[in-house]
């Protein structure tokens, strides 16, 4: 090895050991930490976030950095590592290492007030904190900002490279224009669909069972990875070899069936992750789009259609007799891709899903632009869900606070849901081309769809952007036209509408 690689390499090995001890107590945080734990265990979070952050930024890693691009013998695989080492140096290096800390130990704070918040309905509770996070998010972006470009699209960047405010605003006008108009369609004149067999009658317990048997048959590895539950169901890893997904059971089945679907989707691509890369710089998601992508992919394209549940669908019949017993495939199906516009995004249907993430693109964009009084958030959430959904929320854990991401600082991070969906779409056309889609799923051939989607996209971790994935597996950049495409054709077939 390159004994300038080796240098830097060191050094980045140090830095991963601190960003994992990191995950792991944001897991602890979300799945089993005490309520009482959270001050003290803080001071430790920020402890390792200092030193994470003096390690990146010391001039000992920016000469390491340097030398390593003005080696001309490094493999592709390198240069790519230190690329990915200089993106992250830079993120940082700006940002005032006091500042840095606080903000670590804020988040995890704000974490726990937005559920403590959530439980008892009180936005107002929550948004003095919600204030502090937005206000650092600001600071740091206007940090990193370069020329005239919005605090935004800085913070866009963080999640998603290659899409800006401008592109979205493109890409949520074109599903405005289609959805909204084919929404009213079905509301006004789709045939009636029952969901009543689905909720009230499942015990947790079978709910647990099938979620572990779900997650099996689409291809996560228990000796690699963890199924657990928390408030919010996400995603976490170590490396390749220590992928943790968590789910949230209710009293409406699917609920906690497509979260199960939606996380393993993201879980395979974390355990997906090439041997070579993991656990360096390059060693995760290139996007959070992508990952989306994934996740939608499995629980969406997949997992809703009725030639994945023809081979299991006696499994769940067998879990919930008095439930199913009576309730044929074809029923089920329909009820599973049911349109019902609803107050909360992780329980939306596929058709309305990306108008929940419309509203917070929009809000996000008022927060981060505009000087706007967050007092004033609870009734424009509720409007814009009148506006664009036709149901206005009536309390706090339906509206404003029912996700976590705010809390985290996670601004930027919700355009990547609707990119993700049509992402998914885009593959989805392409890999019909290459193989018998509905086939391999009838015949439980999963595992064929599933190393497709490793060989071309999960493998390569950052090593390819999103667009660079897309053109290299469709022949083309991103094209929003075929998810508009494919709800159409979806959803118009389903409602029996001409």
């Amino acid at each position: 090895m390159k004994k300038s690689y080796e240098t830097l390499n060191s050094m980045l090995e140090r830095s991963m050991a601190l960003q994992t001890s990191l995950i792991l107590f944001e897991w602890d945080n979300e799945t089993l930490a005490p309520e009482d734990a959270g001050s003290y265990t803080n001071r430790v979070i920020g402890v390792l976030s200092e030193e994470y952050y003096r390690i990146m930024t010391d001039d000992e890693m920016g000469n390491a950095i340097e030398a390593c691009e003005k080696e001309d013998n490094l493999s592709d695989l390198e240069r790519a590592i230190v690329k990915a080492a200089r993106e992250a140096r830079e993120d940082l290096i700006c940002i005032p290492s006091q500042e840095y800390r606080e903000n670590a130990q804020l988040v995890a704070d704000a974490v726990r007030i937005w559920t403590k918040a959530k439980k008892s309905e009180d936005f107002d509770s929550f948004a003095p904190t919600l204030e502090k996070v937005i206000g650092f998010k600001k600071k740091f972006a206007s940090y990193r900002k370069k020329d005239d470009q919005k605090l935004y699209d800085v913070m866009l960047n963080e999640h998603e490279k290659d899409f800006n405010s401008e592109l979205l605003d493109e890409f949520f006008s074109q599903l405005k224009k289609e959805i909204v108009p084919l929404l009213k369609e079905i509301t006004e004149h789709g045939k009636e669909i029952d969901v009543s067999f689905l909720t009230g009658g499942y015990p947790v317990e079978k709910q647990k069972e099938m979620a572990e048997f779900l997650a099996k048959y689409l291809g996560f590895d228990f000796k690699k990875g963890v199924l657990s539950e928390s408030a919010h169901p996400f995603t976490t890893n170590l490396h390749n070899h220590d992928v943790r997904i968590t789910t949230s059971y209710h009293d409406r089945m699917d609920s906690s069936m497509f979260s199960v679907i939606h996380e393993t989707g993201h879980g395979l691509y974390e355990l997906g992750i090439g041997d070579d890369i993991t656990q360096t710089s390059a060693g995760q998601g290139t996007s959070m789009g992508v990952h989306e992508s994934q996740s939608r992919f499995f629980e969406n394209i997949i997992g809703r259609k009725a030639a994945f549940w023809e081979p299991i669908y006696g499994k769940l019949q067998e879990l919930y007799p008095d439930k199913l017993s009576d309730i044929p495939l074809e029923q089920f199906v329909e009820a599973i891709n049911k349109v019902e516009p609803s107050y909360i995004r992780t329980e939306a249907d596929e058709l309305t899903y990306s108008l929940h993430i419309m509203i917070r693109y929009e809000m996000e964009k008022m927060i981060v632009e505009e000087d706007i009084d967050l007092k004033k958030l609870p009734d424009i959430w509720a409007d814009k869900y009148e506006e664009y959904l036709g149901v206005r929320p009536d309390k706090a854990s339906k509206g404003i606070l029912q996700d976590i991401h705010w809390s985290q600082g996670m601004f930027g991070y919700f355009p990547s849901y609707a990119l993700g969906n049509a992402f998914g779409a885009q593959l989805y056309y392409h890999m019909q081309k290459e193989m018998d889609f509905d086939e391999l799923l009838r015949d439980e051939k999963i595992d064929v769809i599933r190393e497709y989607l490793r060989e071309n996209i999960h493998r390569f971790g950052k090593l390819k952007t999103s667009r660079e994935l897309l053109k290299d597996i469709t022949g083309e950049d991103f094209n929003p036209d075929y998810f508009i495409r494919y709800l159409k054709e979806k959803y118009r077939k389903l409602y029996g509408l001409s």
